[in-house]
């Protein structure tokens, strides 16, 4: 089974700021393979499904996004998964145009306290991760604000079409294709 997790906050008052792209992109991936996110364990709305013919779960932790490693940590250990090729964290990235993807397999955590929280809780930078961008922090700006503000409709078209091919790249990385999604989608870029 490979876990798939969309970082985010949960309640109304986050739903489609800029830091939510990781549920948005989670539910976007629901709806493509007709998966409903409804049952709760281990402080996550979780569902169960097939992608490319391999088990999956998907994931949105319920912790806020800065403890977001609590509840992973803790379905990794209840499912036994391993990181390194069983899980798949999507989440914002301020340093990427909206809706310009980068997909690793591993790395630090860049200044994410979600990605940072993970990595304490699983022990490793070892897991595969695609980071959808949500824009610069304009300079009359702090980062807080700009990450819990809405897209423009400019921006919330980029970062629809950056959604469709994250789920492209989930399939293909769930299939065992990591290589080929990071050659295909760290290079796109939605901004014509």
């Amino acid at each position: 089974m490979i876990l798939i997790a969309g970082l985010g906050n949960p309640t109304l008052r986050y739903k489609k700021t800029r830091h939510n792209i990781g549920f948005d992109t989670i539910d976007r991936v629901a709806d493509t393979y007709g998966i409903r996110i409804s049952r709760k364990e281990c402080r996550a709305l979780t569902g169960n499904g097939m992608i490319a013919g391999q088990k999956v779960l998907l994931v949105k932790p319920q912790t806020y996004m800065n403890l977001s490693g609590e509840s992973i940590g803790d379905l990794v250990q209840f499912y036994k998964l391993d990181p390194e090729t069983e899980v798949v964290i999507l989440y914002d990235d301020i340093h990427l145009p909206p809706g310009q993807l980068r997909i690793r397999t591993k790395g630090s955590a860049g200044g994410h306290n979600g990605i940072k929280n993970i990595i304490q809780h699983l022990g490793t930078e070892k897991f595969q991760r695609i980071r959808v961008g949500v824009g610069e922090v304009p300079a009359d700006r702090d980062q807080v604000s700009h990450v819990l503000s809405r897209f423009n409709r400019a921006e919330r078209q980029q970062v629809e079409a950056g959604m469709e091919d994250a789920v492209q790249a989930v399939e293909l990385i769930v299939a065992g294709r990591a290589d080929e999604a990071m050659n295909r989608y760290n290079r796109k870029n939605h901004i014509d």
